[in-house]
């Protein structure tokens, strides 16, 4: 018989709570532990070893990815299959490395037999695991526990919001260690080359601003008429405006400023533009990263953004209504 709409969501519903239950529970449980934890990552990057991550099971998928996000942070990971290691694959860890063994029980035993193994090659061990008094836990060097009150699972066997839990405290360490480092969105994007993140963090304020004909400029003598012809004449919803003989910004007119201008009087037109233009309007370098010009958006509610060069000159135009389709946004 199939299931009702709301029995559905129910059950749905309960299943999250459940593992919001062993989130919350975790963040609560954080102690000197942790920290002791992070610092023992902090030493090993400094001294130029890695972090080895290694489980089985549902664990072991939890290793990869963790691997995989200290990777994309520039801190050299690897995960070690905790069963191939006794056959062979241990050949890739070094002295001075730091090895996360994970295992919810803290009692898996081929994740416990690598203790000793692991210990014997110089290197310090973490149990991660949300049983504290397991043979994992009371061997290790250090330990970084999560903790679940239950299962999402109505049997308690589906590992669900245990592997949440381990996933979230795992990512948790890395941010702290990418915040402690310093890392930049210029730091990450060498690591993130390829695909659509790659080519966001990469991808430079000259690589989509408007040039050339797109970019109206004229010198703020010019009259309000003028400033107009040319910002129609490059389909732009603003006009640069520079001192005729430096070349350096002075300021921009915009379609609202355009328009208060209409108030002041018949003569409008001919008046200076200079009269009506916004002094010392917000820029950027044609050299910073496209995301940043995104976050000058998103703080000014602004529409158009000029874009200078090294000396205060404008080489460039980004318009608001471009950003979605580079999607930058």
């Amino acid at each position: 018989m199939a299931l009702a709409v709301r029995t559905i969501l129910a059950r749905a519903r309960a299943c999250i709570k459940i593992e919001q239950a062993a989130l919350a529970a975790t963040a609560r449980s954080l102690g000197a532990e942790f920290a002791t934890v992070a610092r023992a990552v902090e030493t090993a990057v400094a001294a130029d070893a890695k972090l080895i991550f290694t489980g089985v099971g549902k664990s072991a998928h939890i290793a990869q990815k963790l691997a995989g996000t200290f990777n994309s942070t520039g801190v050299s990971s690897c995960f070690l299959d905790a069963t191939q290691a006794l056959h062979g694959d241990l050949g890739l860890v070094d002295e001075g490395d730091l090895a996360f063994l994970l295992s919810n029980s803290g009692q898996t035993d081929e994740v416990v037999r690598l203790v000793p193994v692991l210990r014997r090659f110089g290197v310090r061990l973490v149990a991660f695991t949300s049983a504290p008094d397991s043979d994992l836990a009371r061997t290790a060097d250090l330990r970084l526990l999560y903790r679940v009150p239950a299962e999402a699972c109505p049997l308690q066997l589906a590992p669900t919001a245990s592997t949440t839990a381990a996933l979230a405290l795992g990512d948790a360490l890395a941010m702290v260690l990418l915040e402690a480092r310093g890392l930049t969105r210029e730091d990450f994007a060498r690591f993130h080359p390829a695909g659509n993140l790659g080519r966001v963090l990469l991808l430079r304020v000259r690589d989509i601003m408007r040039s050339g004909d797109r970019l109206p400029v004229a010198a703020d003598t010019v009259t309000v008429q003028d400033a107009i012809f040319a910002m129609t004449g490059a389909r732009s919803g603003s006009i640069a405006l520079v001192n005729r003989k430096s070349g350096r910004l002075t300021g921009i007119l915009t379609d609202g400023d355009f328009r208060r201008s209409a108030l002041t009087g018949p003569d409008f037109l001919q008046q200076p533009v200079a009269k009506f233009m916004t002094r010392a309007p917000k820029t950027i370098r044609d050299d910073a990263l496209g995301v940043d010009a995104l976050r000058m958006f998103e703080a000014h509610k602004i529409d158009d953004l000029i874009v200078l060069n090294a000396q205060g000159r404008p080489v460039g135009l980004v318009d608001a209504q471009d950003l979605p389709k580079l999607k930058l946004v």
